[in-house]
């Protein structure tokens, strides 16, 4: 739709900077049980113009409101009462997070029309797999997995609301503070029922400098000093994560992890259902997040690949949630956009290309890095590539399953593979802080798994004949990959390995430093 077009060539920063006024508009109400949307609706105007809103169930039917004017919360806000001591004593916080029950109860005959929910999670991937059986071509696959798993207009405005619901307790403290999100919520990359990753930001630094050169006195706050940035960063989030436990409203399991190399605070917001991790701002983070947001804007087939990719990695065990030797999606994502820079004509361009592009207000120097490339992407020249994205996926599996990982590593900035620094089995240059390996942390195994895997699956999408599959109603393309390969594949591997010839199980082998043919068979079946 146009719509989408318009929303897809803002900036980042103009994305952020729209959403983030957009909450400071918006309430959330807990419903009551049996409620008239039209009343409900109707009550609210007489505060002022609803912009937009939608119903959720999340223990109870939850509405998002969003209002025209920010004044209108104001004028809501002052109608609303205090609970009742009657059970419970209260914490007297006030935020917008606000729970209505009727006057007077509704009579079965009353209820209207039922209410439309909209979903803030994804199907599960049994269901996707079904879904994905009927569609007409691995193509149409890979856009119906991305619809189904992609962040939703709806859950935007929820991630954006509980980043602002949290700044309502930043600023007791600093006035200036914004709070906003990083990371999957803001890079297109984001899948529903994601964590949301927010910074605490004291933005207004920049803002001062500028207006200091005025009169004759250099001025400024007298504050409190530290030895270092880490300790004021950890003494701030150890007061916010009080703050948060304390009093906020369905802020509940408030864990402070200070210690951890970025120290965060990791809480579950009830009212949003959302699970949140909120540090204090680290520019290369937000500069990842937009060239990634960048890059997912730049071609629809980016988004399509990297939702399919790490779906299956996933669904394969390469991935994991919790931290670990494993592939992270950041690192993942990190791969695919290096193999669509590789590709002839390449479909992104590299960070280097990018940086080339940038003018003045894109210069961004942190902590000695140059972290700067364009942020108008009218300025980047459309790919000429015209490869699909079934093909994508299929040269994807071939092209790392025959990576050189022993010796090469994988740069962004070049879109080259080069000499690897160092023996880290995967080796990942951070594309900001040139110095370090994003994929540090994962192990020889691992990669191990990962290649074989990638090499199954190529083998899988190659020896497709959908027709036949049909006929069997076995799940076919995008489909077959996505069922864990040791259920229902271990005899057809065995059959596989007799079929090769021994030149290609040797180069097997050999580029996976494997020794005989059962530890691959062990590598797969992982």
């Amino acid at each position: 739709t146009d719509a989408e077009v318009n929303t897809r060539k803002k900036t980042f920063t103009e994305v952020q900077t729209e959403r983030l006024e957009q909450a400071e508009r918006t309430v959330l109400i807990k419903c009551p049980p049996k409620l008239s949307e039209k009343k409900l609706l109707q009550y609210l105007s007489c505060h002022g113009n609803i912009k937009s809103h939608f119903f959720f169930d999340n223990r109870g039917i939850h509405a998002l409101i969003e209002f025209s004017e920010k004044n209108s919360i104001a004028s809501l806000l002052d109608a609303v009462g205090i609970p009742s001591a009657a059970m419970h004593h209260v914490v007297p916080f006030k935020s917008r997070l606000l729970s209505f029950t009727l006057k007077t109860p509704v009579s079965q005959a009353a209820e209207e029309t039922p209410i439309h929910l909209s979903s803030q999670s994804h199907i599960p991937v049994k269901e996707l797999i079904q879904k994905l059986c009927l569609a007409d071509s691995i193509s149409t696959q890979m856009y119906i997995l991305l619809n189904e798993f992609q962040l939703t207009e709806e859950n935007i405005k929820l991630r954006f609301l509980a980043c602002s619901l949290v700044r309502d307790f930043t600023r007791a403290y600093f006035p200036d503070s914004i709070v906003k999100p990083f990371g999957s919520s803001v890079n297109t990359f984001g899948k529903l029922g994601c964590d949301v990753d927010m910074f605490l930001d004291f933005h207004d630094v920049q803002k001062h400098a500028t207006k200091m050169k005025k009169g004759p006195f250099e001025m400024e706050y007298q504050m409190k000093r530290l030895p270092s940035e880490r300790l004021a960063t950890q003494k701030i989030l150890s007061v916010i994560g009080d703050c948060l436990d304390n009093f906020g409203p369905g802020c509940v399991s408030v864990q402070k992890i200070l210690n951890a190399r970025c120290p965060l605070v990791k809480f579950s917001h009830q009212p949003t259902g959302f699970q949140c991790d909120l540090s204090v701002s680290n520019s290369i983070a937000i500069r990842s997040s937009e060239l990634l947001y960048i890059y997912g804007c730049l071609d629809s087939r980016v988004r399509a690949l990297v939702f399919t990719v790490r779906c299956w990695a996933r669904v394969h065990g390469l991935t994991n949630s919790v931290p670990g030797t494993w592939i992270t999606n950041f690192s993942l994502t990190m791969m695919i956009m290096f193999f669509l820079q590789k590709r002839s004509p390449p479909i992104i361009p590299t960070l280097d290309q990018l940086k080339e592009l940038a003018d003045e207000k894109d210069r961004h120097i942190i902590g000695g890095y140059d972290c700067s490339f364009v942020s108008d992407l009218s300025k980047i020249k459309p790919t000429k590539n015209t490869e699909t994205v079934d093909v994508l996926l299929n040269e994807f599996f071939e092209y790392f399953g025959n990576f050189d990982f022993r010796r090469n590593s994988i740069n962004l900035r070049k879109g080259k593979e080069v000499n690897k620094p160092e023996s880290s089995p995967l080796y990942i240059w951070n594309p900001f802080e040139q110095d370090l390996n994003i994929s540090k942390n994962v192990n020889q195994p691992q990669l191990e798994k990962f290649v074989a895997m990638a090499r199954e699956s190529a083998w899988i999408l190659q020896k497709e004949e959908k027709t036949q599959r049909t006929i069997n109603k076995e799940p076919w393309g995008l489909a077959a990959l996505l069922i864990p390969f040791g259920k229902s594949n271990s005899s057809k591997m065995k059959n596989r390995t007799k079929g090769m010839g021994s030149e290609t199980i040797r180069s097997l082998l050999d580029s996976l430093k494997l020794n005989s043919a059962s530890s691959l068979q062990k590598a797969v079946g992982k």
